[in-house]
């Protein structure tokens, strides 16, 4: 059967993602002081660093419409794949499942599923790379659903920030961490919980210590072994690529992918941000 893949712009495309029509991208806008971005093509990355170096505030996101989830799940195909940000996080999740309900209102013929991912930025690549896997053996959609809703609570999505500043302007971390972090420059190491928000995994004095710590804990979790990891990275690809090669030194995974960030990945990792998932 004729399948799509539909996800907002916090998923970060691999080079294979960006060639390929299967995957239609939703994109998500940035208000950054008298600046708006909007997170598709045109994303200038530079520019939107610069902006949120200028003003005090916090860049403000704002999720696709439900109108235009509409619009990517209306075609030809018979299953509509989507994925979106954590529920937790951001609205776009809230807003494809109204996307979704406008559709079935047409086309209750139609085949349509929203998966929160419970994660983002590589979380959500990895999941819509999975339903694509699946899709393509011809398996049902009713199983491909089940199958990556069971992939979803398996996946692990770590990443360890430069600068807090945005997660802490955007309430995104604890009073205490935002206090000791601000206080002392820790760097966290972080990971996304199983409901979908941010949890502490540990800290240290440097970026590159706290980095060390998210490979030994992925090293450590054998059930890695054969699987599919993707770093994303913010304006830093030496750090990533010295990541992937100390991945590779003391991990069994079949494939590692890069991406750069986006728009939405950028606002929240900020510059030299490094997020993986497998």
């Amino acid at each position: 059967m004729s399948f799509k893949i539909v996800v907002d712009s916090c998923c970060e495309m691999t080079r294979q993602m960006q060639e390929d029509p299967t995957f239609i991208r939703v994109p998500l806008t940035i208000a950054c002081g008298e600046n708006t971005f909007v997170d598709d093509d045109s994303f200038d990355q530079a520019d939107l660093l610069w902006a949120m170096k200028q003003t005090k505030d916090a860049p403000a996101t704002a999720c696709p419409s439900p109108q235009a989830y509409l619009d990517a799940f209306s075609g030809e195909e018979e299953d509509v794949y989507a994925v979106t940000l954590s529920a937790l996080l951001s609205g776009s999740h809230n807003s494809a499942q109204q996307g979704k309900q406008l559709l079935e209102e047409d086309k209750p013929e139609k085949n349509i599923h929203v998966f929160n991912s419970c994660s983002a930025v590589c979380g959500e690549s990895l999941i819509a790379l999975k339903i694509k896997e699946l899709a393509e053996q011809g398996l049902p959609f009713k199983k491909v659903v089940r199958e990556v809703e069971q992939f979803i609570r398996r996946m692990k999505t770590l990443f360890v920030l430069e600068d807090l500043e945005n997660l802490r302007k955007n309430g995104r971390l604890t009073k205490m961490q935002a206090v000791v972090t601000g206080a002392l420059r820790i760097k966290l190491f972080c990971h996304a919980t199983p409901e979908g928000e941010i949890g502490k995994l540990g800290q240290a004095l440097t970026v590159k210590q706290a980095l060390g710590k998210l490979v030994d804990r992925i090293a450590d979790d054998l059930d890695h072994v054969g699987r599919t990891l993707i770093i994303s990275h913010c304006n830093c690809l030496e750090r990533a690529v010295k990541l992937k090669e100390q991945i590779e030194a003391r991990c069994r995974f079949d494939r590692i992918f890069m991406t750069g960030a986006g728009g939405i990945t950028t606002v929240y990792a900020n510059d030299g941000g490094i997020v993986v998932a497998y």
